[in-house]
């Protein structure tokens, strides 16, 4: 689920493809591949690694033909392979298809077409898409694909060329970005703008449930059942670097704001009748749930703080004991595991070189292990016993945002499906649960809106001109200002400290002085006297105090100089929506003090050295 290409006019398909791929290297990817009408036959050249490779291989036997699509591939269903890589054809090689997101319902159509005959050669969602296409082609290659949209399900971005009409490129749009570009005797097909950008600058930006079909001199516009539609033209202004980023300033805002999909697609397929299902997915049964009696979080930096959160999870739901540990730090205590422990490491690119020891390490010990991972065929991914993959898409910014909360999200997943399967919550409360979770994503928007961001870049403005700053909170707010404290020291340079509220008397205290800026967490009902107590404590001793709770809440509002809020939402739930705030504090900050946002000094993305 990465980038997507396609061009018809009159030049040279595999160049401008190649091209185009090219410019969308800054996504992340882990495969790619072209496809050509050539002589009126589709030709394919796809292969797994770099996009140098795809040029290799171009290169030794090139594609003639002037209209094509493209695709840079990060792995969702199944590992990185030539075999898995896009685009993906039907039997007889009638139809190419390229495709971002995911199919929910995969698995059912597959096994309908494979009772039919059909024989797949992938292990991925997409290549039902063109096994489906030639089950119900009627024909006609437009009103074939919205016969096919008819049954699927879940969040896409299609491109679709079929031999039969050559001179036709077909765009689908539902919950994956698409936009079409506009030439002279040439039209374009892209997932982002830099891929088409040095061609032309008007774009037509389709909506969820709208389709393009291109030719060479004409853009047809409609909704998915053939409502013919007209659409203002976008002329973009952008520089190309801009471009990149979606028209943000820098990667990391655009994946702040890319996090209600981020959230949306790591949900998407796992709810059934209204209960989390997870069976297709894990393959533990109820006798394995059982025969767990603790569990491990193991994980580094940001992870580590999801897995704080996932300990309140997995206790509160599963009703089963939890320790967390730093991954570094994991193997030289020498921990009590058994093969009654469930080891649970996450890691955005799993490669962590100290998770993947501490991985090893507890396989070795003889306990079960569990990947929460953002890479298909990742070193966790590959080695852990199961697998619980987050659909973040590629994140590029040094400081994680969208991967932190797509794993809570795995994490709440994990522990409501737990307590489905060993019947620790009823099944009302599991459904109460889920609706709760499945409206996240909406309240995450709602975060995001133009009023609250700007609300929050003042508050950065006077953040920024303080070297010294305290972050304070309870329980599951305790676990968020770490991460609140971490985003801020990683890329504002600021020194940031977490404190657990009720510890302020045991020291911390000694640290507060005149004017110094104390942000507050106070979202959990169950202790929240307790945290205004501590509020005003800090506030007594002359800390300017910055608070950050549930709307409708008047106590907070009280006690604190400045609040800002967020919707309400079963407490087990606020650290999704807590952290946004928090995420652009440190944001705004940075921008502020004019720091590298993107890349702060002395990081990487990935951390493969112990």
């Amino acid at each position: 689920m990465c980038g997507i290409v396609g061009y018809v006019g009159a030049k040279n398909a595999q160049h401008l493809l190649v091209e185009g791929l090219r410019k969308l290297e800054y996504r992340g990817y882990d495969s790619a591949g072209i496809a050509v009408i050539q002589q009126n036959k589709i030709a394919v050249e796809k292969t797994k690694g770099p996009l140098a490779a795809l040029e290799d291989e171009l290169t030794r036997q090139p594609l003639s033909g002037t209209i094509g699509i493209g695709h840079t591939r990060w792995a969702t269903h199944g590992k990185p392979s030539d075999e898995n890589s896009h685009p993906h054809l039907d039997a007889d090689h009638q139809f190419a298809v390229v495709h971002n997101g995911i199919i929910e319902n995969y698995i059912e159509i597959k096994e309908e077409l494979q009772a039919k005959g059909y024989t797949f050669l992938s292990e991925t969602d997409t290549e039902v898409i063109a096994q489906l296409l030639k089950e119900m082609d009627d024909g006609d290659l437009v009103s074939t694909v919205r016969k096919v949209i008819q049954r699927l399900e879940g969040a896409y971005a299609l491109a679709i060329t079929s031999e039969r009409e050559p001179e036709k490129l077909v765009a689908v749009r539902l919950a994956s970005p698409l936009i079409i570009g506009l030439g002279k005797d040439e039209n374009f097909i892209a997932s982002d703008i830099p891929a088409i950008l040095e061609h032309t600058r008007d774009v037509y930006v389709l909506e969820d449930g709208e389709m393009a079909v291109l030719t060479s001199d004409q853009v047809e516009l409609s909704t998915l059942d053939g409502k013919a539609l007209q659409k203002e033209i976008l002329h973009v202004t952008w520089d190309a670097v801009t471009a990149e980023k979606g028209g943000y300033e820098h990667f990391m805002l655009k994946e702040i704001h890319e996090q209600p999909k981020a959230i949306k697609d790591t949900l998407a397929g796992r709810i059934k009748e209204g209960l989390i299902d997870l069976s297709q997915d894990l393959s533990l049964t109820e006798m394995d749930l059982k025969k767990f009696d603790h569990v491990h979080f193991v994980a580094c930096g940001t992870a580590y703080h999801a897995g704080l959160i996932g300990k309140s999870v997995l206790e509160r739901l599963v009703r089963v004991p939890v320790e967390v540990d730093v991954a570094s730090e994991y193997r030289y205590r020498n921990p009590i595991i058994t093969p009654s422990t469930l080891v649970v490491v996450v890691s955005q690119s799993g490669e962590t070189a100290d998770t993947l020891a501490a991985l090893r390490a507890a396989k070795k010990a003889g306990a079960k292990t569990l990947g929460i991972t953002n890479v298909v065929g990742s070193s966790v991914a590959r080695e852990a016993d199961e697998v619980l993959m987050t659909w973040a898409g590629p994140e590029i910014a040094v400081a994680s945002t969208k991967a932190y909360t797509s794993q809570l999200i795995a994490i709440y997943l994990l522990g409501l499906y737990m307590a489905r399967v060993l019947e620790t919550r009823t099944e009302d409360e599991l459904k109460q649960s889920t609706e709760a979770l499945v409206q996240l994503a909406v309240q995450v928007e709602e975060l995001l809106t133009e009023e609250k961001t700007s609300a929050i870049e003042a508050l950065a403005k006077e953040i920024a001109k303080h070297e010294d700053l305290f972050f304070i909170g309870r329980g599951l707010d305790y676990a968020v200002v770490m991460e609140g404290s971490l985003k801020l020291k990683e890329i504002s340079y600021i020194h940031s400290e977490a404190y657990a509220a009720g510890e302020l008397k045991h020291g911390t205290l000694a640290l507060i002085e005149e004017g110094i800026p104390v942000i507050a967490l106070a979202t959990q009902h169950d202790v929240m006297e307790k945290t205004i107590s501590n509020i005003i404590e800090v506030k007594a001793r002359g800390a300017h105090l910055l608070g950050f709770g549930l709307e409708g809440d008047k106590e907070l509002k009280k006690s604190v100089d400045r609040v800002i809020t967020i919707p309400d939402t079963l407490p087990l739930f606020t650290p999704i929506l807590a952290v946004i705030p928090l995420q652009l504090l440190a944001y705004y900050t940075s921008v502020s003090r004019g720091i590298n946002v993107d890349k702060p000094r002395n990081l990487a993305k990935s951390v493969t050295v112990e």
